[in-house]
């Protein structure tokens, strides 16, 4: 039996407003979210179907969704911070894997992304805290 499961959210285009640019910086087009949710292996070894035996991560997704939403962001880390903070009222959820990032960086190119990983005993400090 494996130790761990991991539920994975990729290129997740967010509609967040995040930075303060002047008349000649580089305005992203997008904010692109990854999450890598580890979960215990018997919410994804299921005897049977049905959404009973598993992570329901759709509730998470739309809190994602209306956090990205919520107003104007100075910075990556804050969103991301709120994110883990929302991950972290979920028990299932052990640990995380969180970027965010944005595009285009420089002359119509690149992305730059802001990385947070949690272990199981740093998620457990993360729910302690809250």
């Amino acid at each position: 039996m494996p130790k761990h499961s991991y539920i994975e959210l990729r290129d997740l285009q967010l509609a967040a407003r995040i930075g303060t640019y002047g008349p000649k910086d580089v305005v992203p087009d997008v904010h692109l979210f990854d999450l890598t949710m580890t979960i215990a292996p018997d919410l994804v070894l299921i005897a049977q179907d049905g959404m009973a035996h598993v992570f329901d991560y759709d509730p998470l997704i739309s809190q994602i969704d209306a956090l990205a939403r919520d107003g104007h962001y100075e910075t990556q880390e804050r969103l991301i911070t709120l994110i883990a903070e929302a991950c972290a009222a979920y028990p299932a959820i052990k640990a995380l894997d969180i970027c965010l990032r944005k595009r285009p960086v420089l002359s119509g190119s690149g992305t730059l992304g802001v990385r947070l990983v949690l272990d199981e005993e740093n998620l457990a400090m993360l729910r302690y805290a809250l």
